[in-house]
């Protein structure tokens, strides 16, 4: 045997049982670090399922070293013991170890002297709620904020009112836009097609094949062109503003613009609000297109509608107020998206948790939100008659 070899086997840990008085004194000794202490599990284990009884005395003053491995298995035994109904001292220890067994305390309180109050069922049932309603309150007012500097102007210096960069605008729509224009197209076309063949299918049984023109036409430039179109972009663009600014937030580099004395809404926020806001309604008019490509060429295909004629009867269908309708919703929409994933970038704490569960709550709201907004303005626009 080495002599590095010998060292490690003198050096194990163990535990020697010795009667002391009306109880029993536990002596650990050796190294209880976790490379080691495997070699006392099975003996922790059969301590841990009998009683000492009486007085137990758990000496450490032969221990060479001990890392939180080697606390947790001292702290099973003192626990396990005094579950038994004995009383336990530990003897021989130091600040160190003092400090280690204190980190297993499960409650401290409970220790103290301070039981934990009991939670009543009406808090439990309405507390949620009400953290609920407080948190919609500030994020009500964290949006408000955000689209006052917003209008405001840029500011990117606190007190100095400097104009943004337009070519970190420029950069924005190219993410935002350009680079969403095939997606978008996909989707588009094959909603139209969709539509298309169904209500061609239907309005078949009534000889009103025709009819489907109007349906394409109104429900596409009136309702889901921008509806999609603006689901489409929440998912992609609100969830990428809301991780770069929640990744910019982990690293400090927010604090750091606020150091240097500029205004992190105006050098961060503006520039993608304002590029939401020229983005969505140009894929809005990219989308409406490919929905009734798409749609005329089913319905030339499925219902033998011909592209002169589909033109003809989507004149007669729609109105410039059907298009009007649906191009006055973009704008909104795009801040409302910019606006809510902002906001949940802004809240983004120090881990990747956070930057995930951010993320996801970013598209969630801001989908939610641009479908209650389109609902209101259905309800609106039945209310005028427009």
């Amino acid at each position: 045997m080495s002599l590095k070899a010998a060292e490690q086997k003198s050096d194990a840990p163990r535990i020697d049982e010795e009667p002391d008085g009306n109880g029993h004194r536990y002596r650990l000794e050796g190294n209880w670090r976790s490379a080691n202490v495997h070699g006392v599990l099975r003996q922790i284990e059969q301590l841990s399922k009998r009683s000492a009884g009486g007085e137990v005395v758990i000496d450490l003053s032969d221990l060479s070293d001990v890392d939180t491995a080697g606390a947790l298995l001292i702290r099973r035994l003192k626990v396990s013991q005094e579950a038994h109904g004995a009383t336990v001292t530990i003897e021989g220890s130091n600040s160190h170890i003092d400090e280690l067994l204190t980190a297993f305390d499960e409650d401290p309180d409970a220790e103290k002297g301070e039981p934990k109050a009991k939670i009543s069922l009406p808090e439990r049932l309405f507390a949620p709620i009400g953290r609920n309603v407080y948190e919609l309150w500030g994020n009500l007012i964290a949006a408000m904020y955000i689209l006052g500097s917003a209008v405001r102007g840029a500011q990117l210096k606190f007190g100095r009112g400097s104009g943004v960069s337009p070519a970190s605008i420029v950069n924005q729509i190219d993410h935002m836009a350009v680079r969403a224009v095939p997606i978008i197209l996909l989707m588009s076309s094959l909603i139209g097609a969709i539509i298309a063949q169904q209500g061609a299918f239907q309005l078949r049984y009534f000889g009103a094949e025709v009819f489907v023109v109007d349906l394409v036409g109104i429900l596409q430039l009136r309702e889901i062109g921008v509806l999609l179109t603006a689901i489409m972009i929440a998912g992609r663009s609100g969830s990428a503003i809301t991780a770069e600014i929640g990744s910019m937030k982990m690293r400090e580099e927010v604090d750091a613009l606020k150091v240097m004395g500029l205004n992190p809404i105006g050098v961060l926020i503006f520039p993608r609000l304002v590029a939401l806001t020229v983005a969505l309604p140009l894929l809005t008019i990219i989308a409406n297109f490919a929905s009734l490509f798409g749609a005329a060429m089913v319905a030339w295909g499925y219902s033998g509608i011909t592209i002169a004629t589909f033109i003809s009867r989507l004149h007669e269908a729609i109105s410039l107020s059907t298009v009007i309708s649906g191009m006055i919703k973009a704008p909104f929409m795009a801040l409302v998206i910019g606006i809510v994933a902002a906001v949940e970038g802004l809240k983004v704490g120090g881990s990747a948790e956070s930057l995930g569960q951010h993320v996801t709550s970013s598209v969630v709201k801001s989908i939610f939100v641009v479908i209650l907004m389109d609902g209101l303005f259905a309800m609106f626009y039945a209310a005028i008659d427009f």
